[in-house]
Order: structure tokens, then sequence, then C-alpha cells
């Protein structure tokens, strides 16, 4: 695989086409990182967006996750599985609102143990293998919530 650059102007007040655009390619891509910058041309200001990501679109990662294909269904109790799936929500719209795509927020593996778990603060989120200081603080809170909702 070859590291690529993909630059995206998108204008300040973008229309929703514009921005899907950028969504989409950015969901269909193995992302390393984005780099965005507010420019100004013309007085018009826009975002300039550098995509670094890995030639081959994501399909790599998806045939690696279909040979080990886990059904959480089968292994979470059905409380766990109901906790599990409003946390796959909630993971798919932190997700689009970081320009991410949703393993990057969190694995579902992270979310079955989260559901399993049902940890209480932050650091017992960070037991839990591939969660970090940096997840914890971005993401897991609002996944704590509805954790902590779905006990009640």
């Amino acid at each position: 695989m070859k590291l690529q650059y993909m630059p995206f102007l998108l204008p300040l007040y973008a229309d929703n086409l514009e921005q899907e655009i950028l969504n989409r390619f950015l969901r269909g891509h193995r992302i390393i990182q984005t780099r965005k910058e507010l420019v100004s041309m013309d007085n018009i200001s826009y975002w300039a967006i550098l995509v670094e990501y890995l030639d081959s679109p994501d399909k790599d990662a998806g045939e690696q996750t279909n040979k080990s294909k886990i059904d959480y269904k089968e292994i979470l109790s059905a409380e766990d599985f109901i906790i599990f799936s409003k946390l796959r929500e909630i993971r798919k719209k932190l997700a689009e609102e970081n320009g991410l795509p949703v393993y990057a927020v969190c694995t579902n593996e992270q979310l079955a143990e989260i559901a399993k778990r049902k940890p209480k603060n932050l650091a017992e989120c960070k037991k839990i293998e591939g969660i970090g200081q940096g997840k914890a603080e971005k993401y897991v809170p609002d996944l704590l919530e509805c954790v902590n909702t779905e006990k009640k």
C-alpha cells in the first residue's frame, strides 16, 4: 500500500452535497490523518483539508474482519446487546461529527466490553484494551452516559 494525499477545498458554509463528497471519501478509504486550515481567497472563507490515506480502499480491513466476524447478539446477553446496539448508534454519530471511520472511535469489541462491564467512569473504561487517554477523554463520556442511562 502506498501513502496518498487528497486535497479538498470546502466553503466555510458548505452545502450538504460538498460535505457528503468529503464524508464519502473519508468513509471509503483508510485515513491516516486529516489536516484542516481556514483560508481566505477572493474574500471567501474556505476549509482547506488535506487527507492522508492509504491507496487501498477499506476493502482490506473489511475482508480481514469478515474472516473472524463475530455475532455479538450470540455472545452478549439480551440486556448487554441492547446497550451494545445503542453504543453503536452513539459511535456512528461521534464518527460522523469528527469525520472519522467508526472503528477509529471504538471497535465493536471495545463497545461489547463496555456493554458487558458497564464502567462507571473513564478510569474503568481505560482498562479496556485499545481505550487510552485520548479516546477516553474525547468519546467515552457520551458512551458512559448511555451505559448509565440503561442501567437504571
